[in-house]
């Protein structure tokens, strides 16, 4: 089967953002808004839209849950380059923040990670070609459809990345329990890479030397450590924070 992008809002940002579609698979039956806009949209975009019977859309489909609704897509996930992300920032005339993602391998962490760091104003996310859940359609529903709209680079080594992202003056801050800084006591106004480590295991120590700051949340409960997209948004935000206080 092609590649895919399941459920109502997925979809829907995916045919927003001009995503090559060949063709949308409706489950018979199902009704509302979004799924109204979703044949609108890919009427004006000459997309057909297919109605399914429940069996032939469990075959196709599985288990996954789908809201009724699949796009099929003409071709795999478009990486963009390190390059493309910071002339995004250029374009719009800000300085770069930057989310690099060591080895985050649950689609779902992926998927909220760049939710947020859409919704943050992040310029793209950077991810190791090795070690990464890749751009799926599990990744594409749990975020919500940002995929189609926060570029993504994907890179062999995320170490010699960072050290190009300095030369481009980017401050490199790391998300760790070990950090010797509060996530609140760093500057985020300068141009920023955010590094967000593995589920299970944190940052790699290497990817670790490689920061200016490594910077913690307190935790003040009995559980040892955060979700990685939970401490992810939370320092996406500070740096929000910052940034817009200065306007």
């Amino acid at each position: 089967m092609a590649e895919t992008i399941v459920g109502r809002q997925p979809v829907l940002e995916a045919l927003k953002a001009g995503t090559a579609i060949d063709k949308i698979l409706f489950l018979e039956g199902v009704q509302g808004k979004q799924l109204e806009d979703i044949r609108a949209v890919a009427q004006a975009r000459n997309i057909p839209v297919v109605v399914m019977n429940r069996y032939r859309f469990r075959d196709l489909v599985g288990h996954q849950k789908t809201q009724g609704v699949i796009a099929l897509l003409s071709k795999p996930y478009s990486y963009s380059t390190v390059e493309q992300l910071l002339a995004r920032a250029a374009e719009r005339n800000e300085k770069p923040f930057v989310l690099v993602l060591d080895e985050i391998e649950d689609p779902q962490n992926l998927g909220a990670l760049v939710r947020t760091a859409e919704c943050a104003g992040v310029h793209g996310a950077i991810v190791p070609k090795h070690r990464s859940a890749p751009v799926s359609a599990a990744v594409v529903k749990a975020s919500a459809g940002a995929t189609e709209h926060l570029p993504i680079a994907e890179v062999t080594n995320i170490m010699h990345t960072i050290e190009e992202l300095k030369q481009e003056h980017l401050w490199i801050t790391g998300l760790d329990a070990s950090g010797e800084k509060l996530y609140t006591e760093v500057d985020y106004t300068s141009p920023i890479a955010l590094v967000v480590g593995n589920e299970g295991r944190g940052m790699r120590r290497l990817v670790k030397d490689h920061c200016d700051f490594v910077v913690r949340i307190p935790l003040l409960g009995k559980i040892a450590s955060l979700n990685a997209s939970a401490a992810g948004a939370i320092v996406m935000y500070e740096v929000v924070r910052q940034r817009c206080g200065k306007h």
